[in-house]
Formats: structure tokens, C-alpha cells, sequence
């Protein structure tokens, strides 16, 4: 029986980061603040995982440029081949908050990358100071300046609940359906407000969630534990999505065996209200 073996030369920003849980004043609207320190190019490929979260980025490279990003929500692996030491600070948004931070649904952002001055919400107004401010500095920042800047009508706050609370009961419902019907809302509805809020549908947001259980469950298990613990059906189910998302097995890739790398995103331009 073949075990999961931990990859030995892939890197990703979850390795490197160093995490900060957000107080209470700013969990409504940030789930996660990770500072990753200035580092050098890694040997090989550094894999950026899929995500189902829109993050703020605060990039440093090693000259003193900084710039802050904003990027949405990705549905599958990219794979980078990063030529320069650099560093950064995500800010990791809430579920739902993103139309009330960044002015946009999350949709909009989905496998996209954007400026943060570029945004048409309160947070673009965040971008210059974001740059000047030490990594350990900005979470107090966020403290001071959000709760007064945000404005959210009663809709767009009881909409950033719901889906807050979509995802929290997402691992014990069974389906969709099930998952409306405790929500009390209809799966219609549900589904628009998920997509809009979090940038992927609910089945995909699990699969998402299901494959970086598969990550997190590298060492000496076997394939079909893992699997199982995951929330596949059995392990053929598991290859298959994982090769979906991330472009290759998962032998493949917990030996290496990673796609070639592909040049960073192209930022967009051009976001409005």
C-alpha cells in the first residue's frame, strides 16, 4: 500500500509565512494576517495553492519597492519562478467581506490580480500608508483605520453573516440543499450570495478545501486513509481532483514533479463601482 510522502523541494507561501490571527475588532472583515519574511529565490518552483479567499498583498523587494495587490480567489494551482529576494505581508479577507472592503463582489476577482489603489472600496484609501508601515504594525493599523472607514448598510451586513456562516457550516452539511434549508434561505439564493461573497461556487469552494486537507495530510499515511479523511470518495476520486487542481498527481507532485513554471499574472486594470 503507497503512502503519502511529504514533498521535499516544493515550496509555498504557507511554509515560509509566519501567522497573526486577527483581534476581534477586525474578524468581521480580515480572517488572517501572515507576514513572510524577505527570502531568497527558492531552488525550485514556488507553488501558489489554490485559494478561496481574497487576499491584500503588501509586496517588499529588497531595494525598498513596495507595492499592495490585491488577489482573488484562485480555482487552481499556478506555479512561480520567483528571480528576486522578496517578501510581503497577506491580509487575508473574511468570507463575505470583500464587496465592503474592496467595493467589488468576489467573483470579480476571481483568478485575477489587481492594485489596491485601483479598487473602487474604502480599503484603496489604505494602499499608501500600507507601504510605509513595518509588517508587525499592521494589524494595529487596521484597527485604527477600518471600523471608521467601513460603512455597511443593514443588506450588505446581513448578507456578509450569511455567508460567514455558509462556510462554518459547510463541513456538516451534506449538501447544497441541506446547507440552504439550515440557513433558512433557498439554494438559489444561497448560491449567489456564495459565489458573490467568496469568488467560487460552494462545490467548488469544498473541493478547494478538501485538496489542501490532502496537503496538510503529507507523511507516512496511506494514499487511501488520506483520502478518506479528506472527504473523497476513495483514493481515484482524490487523484483525479487533485490533478484538476493542481495540474498533476498528487505522487507527482509529493516528489517534486511540479508543472514548469509560467510567468506572474498581469495585473488588471480598470475596477469600478
Amino acid at each position: 500500500m503507497t503512502t503519502a510522502q511529504a514533498p521535499t523541494s516544493v515550496v509555498t507561501a504557507e511554509d515560509l509565512e509566519q501567522l497573526l490571527m486577527p483581534s476581534d475588532v477586525l474578524r468581521p472583515w480580515i480572517s488572517e494576517i501572515a507576514h513572510i519574511p524577505v527570502v531568497r529565490p527558492p531552488a525550485t518552483a514556488f507553488t501558489h495553492v489554490p485559494q478561496a479567499a481574497t487576499t491584500i498583498v503588501v509586496r517588499r523587494g529588497v531595494a525598498g519597492r513596495r507595492d499592495v495587490l490585491v488577489v482573488g480567489p484562485r480555482t487552481r494551482a499556478t506555479y512561480a519562478d520567483p528571480n528576486k529576494p522578496a517578501g510581503c505581508t497577506r491580509i487575508r479577507l473574511a468570507p463575505g467581506a470583500t464587496q465592503s472592503l474592496l467595493g467589488v463582489p468576489a467573483v470579480e476577482l476571481t483568478d485575477r490580480v489587481a492594485l489596491l489603489s485601483d479598487m473602487p472600496g474604502v480599503a484603496a484609501k489604505l494602499a499608501a500608508a500600507l507601504t510605509e508601515l513595518a509588517p508587525e504594525d499592521v494589524a494595529s493599523f487596521l484597527e485604527d483605520e477600518l471600523p471608521q472607514r467601513l460603512s455597511e448598510d443593514a443588506t450588505r451586513r446581513d448578507h456578509r453573516r450569511l455567508v460567514g456562516s455558509a462556510v462554518a457550516a459547510m463541513d456538516t452539511a451534506a449538501s447544497v440543499g441541506e446547507l440552504a434549508a439550515a440557513l433558512a434561505v433557498s439554494e438559489r439564493q444561497l448560491r449567489n450570495l456564495f459565489t458573490a461573497g467568496i469568488g467560487v461556487s460552494p462545490k467548488h469552494y469544498a473541493r478547494i478545501v478538501r485538496l489542501r486537507q490532502v496537503l496538510s495530510a503529507a507523511g507516512n499515511t496511506p494514499w487511501s486513509h488520506v483520502a478518506s479523511a479528506s472527504g473523497y470518495y476513495d483514493q481515484s476520486h482524490m487523484t483525479a481532483d487533485f490533478r484538476s487542481l493542481m495540474g498533476v498527481p498528487p505522487t507527482a507532485y509529493f516528489r517534486g514533479d511540479v508543472p514548469a513554471p509560467s510567468p506572474c499574472q498581469t495585473v488588471t486594470r480598470g475596477f469600478t463601482n
